[in-house]
């Protein structure tokens, strides 16, 4: 696979356009959603993100529960607020972080490197990225950062795949967080990893 630093610099483009954007807001509404979200992020910890209510967090929290439907609006928006931030942090690193995972390694050591760091994001918060990617028919696909993955991957596939896109895709689905899920505990961790590691690495080598 060719040398990549992140694509032609129009996809480069396009990657600064679809990466995750901190919320704008009010001092004070920062400091009430910074509460909510710490909330959450306890009462999903402690009991699974599955187990609590809206009812549970709004007063575990002390604010309404309209407040909190009207900001959130369901316990997938909660689980996509408490990403955001785990999801700009990987995506930084993608854009201007160190080798491999960042510019400047050939396209098929960031696509391994790639697939190692978004495992370990998702793994690390399986349950809430299950909740968000499940939350309707297709939500995955809507989801703003899966949009951001899909074109990085395109872009490190452009060199070897006959359709970078529909490759994207296919190597995406093997980490979606219901099809993780299912198999973690038939699986285990390390089996998933050396699997979608494979997967990258066929996927890397030319089929022009």
């Amino acid at each position: 696979m060719a040398s990549d630093v992140n694509g032609p610099q129009s996809g480069y483009q396009e990657l600064l356009q679809l990466r995750t954007s901190p919320p704008t807001e009010r001092a004070d509404a920062a400091r009430n959603r910074a509460t909510v979200l710490d909330v959450a992020a306890r009462l999903f910890a402690e009991h699974g993100a599955d187990q609590v209510s809206m009812d549970a967090i709004a007063t575990a929290a002390g604010v309404g529960k309209g407040t909190l439907f009207r900001r959130f609006g369901d316990r997938a928006g909660l689980a996509a607020a408490l990403l955001d931030a785990r999801e700009r942090d990987l995506q930084e690193a993608i854009l201007g972080g160190p080798p491999p995972l960042g510019p400047g390694a050939p396209a098929a050591d960031r696509l391994a490197a790639f697939v190692g760091a978004y495992l370990d994001y998702l793994l690390g918060h399986l349950d809430l990225v299950r909740m968000s990617e499940t939350a309707a028919p297709g939500a995955r696909y809507r989801i703003g950062a899966y949009r951001f993955w899909h074109r990085h991957v395109a872009l490190l596939l452009a060199g070897t795949a006959a359709d970078p896109d529909y490759a994207a895709h296919a190597l995406l689905a093997t980490l979606g967080a219901e099809h993780v899920t299912a198999l973690l505990p038939v699986l285990g961790a390390g089996r998933l990893r050396a699997g979608a590691l494979r997967s990258a690495e066929d996927m890397g080598k030319s089929t022009l």
